[in-house]
């Protein structure tokens, strides 16, 4: 048994700081791609020489091809544009279609047995057209949004009652964008649940800043967008399935019929583990959060069909 192997593909803010969080927890050896020249060769170089002054013990490899990620465990999708401020999600979406279509090809004929996380947005769509372009069945090709998305509502949970984030339970579904689903009435607080604890009017505007969560990094940012809690949440992902930790955390999945939605993908609480996506789980949810849910599938779903995949 050696070291597990990661590659990230895409060396920007997102590729870079996925793979500082991953040597700092020595998840494994990692191989950091991009087309830049001398870009992914930098980084890494300056993160093995940050490894005597934090004690880790993993290699951090730069390339601008793919020989060098061959056989890898997992794989995190980073590339593509990133959002412009006034720029929509889907604004994107010829353009990454393209990048994530020929990223994933390079990937798959080096590390046919490996998982997939997709980062590069729009998210739901652009995991769909990795599962397509890969032809890998639905466990080990996923999407981060839900983590990051859960994050958002969480940290403003917290800054709201100034508790501590480690007590706080709160989960996101839906699709990564002004659609997602934030379950307030699935929140909790050391258990106690979120709704005695905050009024309605507090937690609509919780709520409402969630959706809104990475447009108000982008617009304060101007040049670029969110990058450090996108990649920790990554790393989370991946994380839970080098050590087989069977966490219950929300994915960007693909559904065949869960939650009344079909050929689709979609954030929703999953298992994480050595397989990838072991098992997805429904929670039961209100009527007003299935009318939203089917809202935001609708919005991923005509995403999807203008691919022409």
């Amino acid at each position: 048994m050696g070291r597990k192997k990661i590659t990230i593909v895409g060396a920007g803010n997102v590729g870079a700081t996925s793979a500082h969080w991953a040597a700092e927890k020595e998840l494994g050896d990692i191989v950091l791609v991009d087309i830049v020249e001398g870009m992914p060769q930098g980084k890494a170089l300056d993160l093995m020489e940050a490894r005597p002054v934090e004690g880790f013990d993993v290699t951090i490899t730069g390339t601008n091809g793919y020989e060098k990620t061959a056989d890898s465990d997992l794989v995190i999708i980073t590339s593509g544009l990133p959002r412009k401020p006034g720029m929509s999600r889907e604004d994107l979406l010829q353009k990454n279609k393209e990048i994530v279509s020929s990223v994933t090809k390079s990937v798959v004929a080096k590390s046919p047995d490996s998982i997939i996380i997709i980062v590069s947005n729009p998210l739901d769509t652009m995991s769909y057209v990795a599962k397509v372009v890969s032809g890998f069945p639905k466990h080990r090709v996923m999407g981060m949004a839900g983590i990051l998305d859960s994050a958002r509502f969480k940290v403003f949970i917290a800054m709201e009652l100034n508790v501590s984030v480690e007590d706080i339970q709160a989960m996101v579904l839906g699709g990564h964008g002004d659609s997602m689903v934030p379950l307030p009435g699935n929140a909790s607080i050391g258990g106690i649940p979120l709704t005695q604890l905050l009024s309605k009017e507090r937690i609509d505007a919780i709520v409402a800043r969630t959706r809104k969560a990475g447009g108000e990094i982008v617009a304060l940012l101007k040049t670029g967008s969110a990058y450090y809690s996108p990649s920790a949440s990554a790393i989370q992902m991946a994380e839970a399935i080098l050590k087989d930790k069977k966490r219950i955390l929300p994915c960007c999945a693909y559904l065949e019929g869960e939650y009344g939605l079909n050929d689709i993908y979609f954030g929703v609480p999953v298992k994480l583990g050595s397989n990838g996506i072991e098992q997805i789980i429904e929670v039961s949810l209100t009527e007003e959060e299935k009318e939203l849910v089917l809202q935001s599938g609708k919005a991923v779903k005509e995403s999807i069909s203008s691919l022409n995949l």
